[in-house]
């Protein structure tokens, strides 16, 4: 097997787990990627954004997702400073688990985005264990290009899609 052909065998592989949707139940509920199902925060259950142990006030006050620059996977000096609100408050409400949704822009082929998701993801995993925060409670996923926040082909749209989401799941609703 040459080496162009071990090299698209393992994109094919790369893309392939891309794809792969957790065992259901999975991280605490039996929805996508394992969060959901009964125990699922719904849009209505999140909590007074005045109380700081809700997940409105995660969302809202502390915030929940980091942007990247173009082709990039490190993390901006805003980036750092929102992760460091989130570790923290991870830290201080242990009954929480998280997802971190890895996105991409437009641009790029759908595998090349996949795999940039998902280093964004895994930086952002990486950086709330350095602070603190229990391995064991995050999860990630990329969507690549796949969910955008915006779908236009100019500079303002690609700025907001290049993202890692936290997303919390369990605990009380508040």
């Amino acid at each position: 097997m040459n080496l162009t052909s071990k090299s698209l065998l393992l994109l094919a592989g790369l893309a392939l787990a891309a794809c792969n949707n957790p065992r259901p139940g999975m991280f605490g509920g039996g929805g996508e990627n394992g969060f959901g199902g009964d125990d699922a925060i719904t849009t209505g259950s999140l909590g007074d954004p005045s109380d700081p142990r809700s997940i409105a006030h995660f969302q809202q006050r502390i915030g929940d997702r980091v942007f990247f620059e173009n082709d990039s996977s490190d993390l901006t000096p805003d980036g750092r400073s929102t992760l460091q609100g989130q570790a923290a408050w991870l830290r201080a409400n242990p009954q929480f688990a998280v997802l971190i949704e890895g996105h991409a822009d437009e641009r790029g082929t759908r595998e090349y985005n996949v795999a940039l998701g998902a280093r964004r993801a895994n930086t952002v995993e990486r950086y709330l264990i350095s602070e603190g925060v229990d391995a064991d409670r995050i999860r990630t996923v990329s969507y690549g290009k796949e969910r955008p926040v915006e779908a236009c082909a100019e500079p303002r749209c690609w700025d907001v899609n290049r993202r890692a989401v936290t997303v919390v799941s369990g605990g009380v609703t508040g």
